[in-house]
């Protein structure tokens, strides 16, 4: 916490690592000390103390190569014997400069030093050079006197005393430095063991940090969002952890709100609609109730009505006035108009109604068989049809694509001019629409005005009269509803003016079943809407 407010993740995570940096560099300072150190004591045991032990012991056999020679060389008076001597005295001068290089002047092996080669100088002054000096006068063999030869015994012995003294104190350094030595490498094992310790326990306390801080706030927050993807949306995702976390949670909390609020309108939606979906099953009932009544009940006393006036003019026909006559003729008339009105509106209601699935449909087979049921029609009107091209297979519902094309050649030879009709039907695939294929059929008949191509898909919607033309106008309302019903759209060319022009698209897709799976009308019902 910082001023009572939680730290962001990088802040802690930089405490913890500067942490872990400080320990470390703490431990390899100390390891480096540790380690010179012992590389201190190594060099001057090694490189000072024993070179210089090795020194004195060669140092003193110098100085016993000189007392020897110069014994010899008086005693005998020949030169050879002074060979040593002058031997000794080089190597002496020599080991004594290399010997005060490793000993420190202000040290006590240094001071020792001192009074070494000042016994040395007493010895050489008072003995050696003046036996040397005697023989060299004479040529001859002396015999010092018992007092030099004491003076010379008690000066070397005072030099062979300073010597031992030199080695004792040498001897200590060399014990000291093995002891200063072995501290140091315990000292450095300590401070790598103390290292690695510190090491080990910084690691575990950086571990169980990034456990409280991080890893248990984001395994908190990921077990709060695995029960929301569970199912449990009323579940909270509580905000926890470090800053960053923390808006994770809030993040993902509002997200679950959303998604709440969402399932729960989601929810009320599928009420409402089951609810719908319930009316209209109970419509649909009501409604194939009435298709069963319009079929029969309601279509019976039309049939004895048109059945009676048909008895009446062939009984009373003579004994009626014309007026009579003409009476009788529009209520038979009508009556067989009511029947084929109810008819036709009981087949345009059943359109998607009745269709449990779309199967493979080639649509130059239903052009034919929509061709057979108006081989009357074409036949005397002289009317042709031409396709203009191979009709693909599309997913849909065969009967319903037959009345298609029935009713929309059926029109165009009903609507014909002077000249015999020509229909012409053209497919190719949609430009404006991937996926789609565009259909055409057009004529060479009276055509339509452009105002009128939104009315004439209106059920019941006519353009002329009755006298002029039959039909109840059903037809091109028909035709709306089966092509939207397999997932396409029809329209009127009003740019074209030869004639009528009708396209409409069909979908290139994989067989779906309808969004309201039923069977469609009987092909029987919708051929009867061919001359509306």
């Amino acid at each position: 916490m910082r001023h009572g407010r939680p730290l962001r993740m990088r802040q802690l995570l930089g405490a913890l690592f500067a942490f872990s940096g400080v320990i470390m560099v703490a431990a390899g300072i100390s390891g480096g000390l540790a380690y010179q150190h012992l590389l201190d004591q190594r060099r001057n045991l090694l490189d000072r103390i024993d070179p210089a032990e090795t020194l004195v012991s060669r140092l003193l056999g110098d100085y016993v190569d000189e007392e020897t020679g110069v014994r010899g060389y008086a005693l005998s008076g020949q030169r050879l014997f002074l060979d040593p001597y002058d031997a000794g005295r080089s190597d002496a001068s020599v080991a004594a400069e290399q010997l005060a290089a490793l000993l420190a002047p202000g040290s006590l092996a240094g001071r020792l030093l001192g009074v070494v080669e000042e016994r040395a100088r007493t010895w050489t002054d008072r003995y050696a050079s003046p036996s040397i000096a005697a023989v060299a006068a004479t040529h001859q063999p002396t015999v010092p006197s018992d007092s030099t030869l004491i003076a010379g015994k008690n000066a070397f012995d005072s030099l062979r005393s300073a010597f031992t003294t030199l080695q004792n104190r040498l001897a200590a350094d060399h014990q000291r430095a093995r002891a200063g030595l072995g501290t140091a490498t315990d000292q450095l094992l300590s401070v790598i063991l103390t290292a690695l310790v510190l090491l080990l326990l910084d690691g575990v306390a950086v571990w169980m940090a990034l456990r409280r801080v991080v890893i248990r706030p984001l395994a908190e927050v990921a077990a709060d969002t695995r029960m929301v993807t569970a199912g449990d949306l009323a579940h909270e995702v509580r905000r926890t952890g470090p800053v960053e976390v923390a808006e994770l949670a809030s993040d993902i909390e509002a997200m679950r709100g959303r998604i709440f609020a969402e399932v729960a309108r989601v929810q009320t939606a599928q009420e409402s609609l089951e609810a719908a979906n319930a009316e209209l099953a109970r419509s649909n009932e009501d409604l194939e109730q009435f298709a069963y009544v319009a079929s029969h009940d309601l279509q019976e006393p039309l049939r004895k009505v048109a059945s009676f006036c048909q008895l009446l003019e062939q009984r009373y026909g003579g004994q009626l006035d014309e007026r009579g006559e003409q009476y009788i003729a529009f209520a038979v008339d009508g009556a067989k108009r009511m029947q084929v009105l109810i008819n036709d509106l009981l087949a345009f209601s059943r359109i998607g109604r009745t269709t449990d699935k779309f199967v493979p449909v080639s649509l130059d087979d239903c052009l034919e068989a929509a061709l057979r049921n108006l081989a009357g029609t074409v036949e005397s009107t002289g009317a042709s049809v031409e396709p203009t091209a191979a009709l693909p297979e599309v997913a849909g519902d065969r009967s319903l694509l037959v009345a298609l094309f029935q009713n929309l050649i059926g029109n165009a030879i009903k609507f014909h001019g002077d000249e015999p009709p020509v229909v012409r039907v053209g497919c190719r695939p949609n430009p404006d629409g991937a996926g789609e294929w565009l259909l055409s059929v057009e004529d060479n008949g009276i055509g339509i005005e452009a105002r009128f191509e939104e009315r004439i898909f209106v059920i019941f919607q006519r353009l002329h009269g009755r006298d002029a033309y039959a039909g109840t106008g059903i037809g091109l309302a028909m035709c709306r509803k089966i092509v939207e019903f397999h997932g396409g759209h029809i329209w009127l060319d009003t740019a074209f003016s030869g004639g009528t022009r009708f396209y409409f698209t069909l979908p290139v897709t994989s067989l779906e079943d309808p969004s309201d799976g039923r069977r469609s009308a009987q092909p029987a019902d919708l051929a009867r809407t061919a001359d509306a």
